[in-house]
């Protein structure tokens, strides 16, 4: 990027886990940004002070048009980072209206409002669950898609509906797939702060800090060197760094739309993300072995190879304990921020 002032750029569900993160690599590199979050599975503590922030929803065209308006600064909304929606994949299974409601169609009514406002910019958190289970490792974009519960397929049709839209219009967009992301702000500003959640890296330094009292590992007899799901773990800042290039990608070619992947193109096992814990904590953690889950491939792991060959993306945080002692230091943080003892 030149050194003419940067557009601003409307987060939506910026106020979560990857959205708050996406909101520091966006200040940190000099760009103007704004956040509109419903606050349903957000934090308002996750949002700067100094950042716009509105609270609602983003199928609200009357509030996205006063955001534009507010935000534009005479030169319209530079791009939209959207990270809004909802991403459990048993619940998606169990209420798949609530996901195309919350995942497809406000997809559609953004869009909608942001070709109406002219912005030419889109940026979509997208999801290795668009490949369902995959054929084979690690996976290309061009894999086959052929998600395996409702969220996938959410995801899915929103990218589709992007494309259609960046033909039909001048707005173009990327797609980010995302594999497993785990970890948190260096600096501790942000992390995963959901209750309940199920992501291994984040059940397992919540075990190691007593706020769980066991992990449980579901399957041990996958394809796999040890037996337990393999997967390709990226460190959630890594992420958001891709999406200020990958904005900067769009605004360099504005007849470009783009799909990648976000990954390493390395996999660790259950097993082993649970060894690292402990080399981390210097405690063992308790380990319940329990049976498969339903849908669970046995390895996912990303091909990153177009990511790399576009944008000069150079991650920082590429390795396991890394990740892990940035998710300890972000739990510490939190329970500081939560009063907890």
């Amino acid at each position: 990027m030149s050194d003419t002032p940067k557009p601003p750029v409307l987060v939506t569900g910026g106020a979560g886990y990857i959205g708050s993160h996406a909101v520091l690599a966006l200040k940190d590199a000099g760009w103007p940004v704004a956040v509109i979050d419903n606050l349903t599975t957000g934090f308002r503590f996750a949002v700067p002070d100094d950042v716009p922030f509105y609270e609602g929803d983003i199928a609200d065209a009357d509030l996205l048009a006063r955001i534009f308006a507010e935000q534009g600064m005479g030169s319209g909304i530079g791009g939209i980072m959207h990270f809004a929606g909802s991403i459990i994949v048993p619940e998606s299974v169990e209420n798949p209206l609530k996901y195309y409601h919350n995942n497809t169609a406000k997809s559609a009514a953004l869009a909608e409002a942001a070709v109406k406002a002219g912005v030419p910019h889109f940026i979509f958190s997208s999801t290795a669950a668009t490949y369902g289970i995959p054929e084979s490792s690690p996976i290309a974009e061009d894999s086959p898609k052929s998600p395996i519960n409702p969220y996938g397929w959410t995801k899915l049709m929103t990218e589709q509906m992007l494309s259609d839209v960046s033909s039909a219009h001048a707005m173009n967009h990327c797609a980010l797939r995302y594999f497993n992301v785990a970890g948190a702000d260096p600096q501790a500003r942000s992390g995963q702060s959901t209750a309940g959640a199920t992501h291994l890296i984040k059940v397992a330094v919540e075990a190691a800090l007593g706020k769980r009292d066991h992990v449980s590992v579901f399957g041990t007899d996958y394809d796999t060197p040890d037996g337990t799901g393999v997967r390709d773990y990226i460190h959630v800042a890594d992420l958001a760094n891709a999406h200020v290039l990958a904005l900067e990608a769009l605004i360099a070619q504005p007849d470009r739309s783009l799909t990648m992947n976000c990954g390493y193109g390395r996999g660790f096992s259950v097993l082993e993300v649970l060894d690292a814990v402990d080399r981390v904590t210097n405690r063992p953690l308790e380990r319940h072995i329990e049976g498969r889950r339903a849908g669970d491939p046995d390895s996912l792991v990303s091909d990153p190879s177009r990511i790399r060959a576009t944008v000069p993306w150079q991650p920082k945080h590429d390795d396991l304990e890394t990740i892990i002692t940035h998710a300890l230091q972000w739990e510490r943080r939190l329970s500081e921020i939560r009063g907890e003892g």
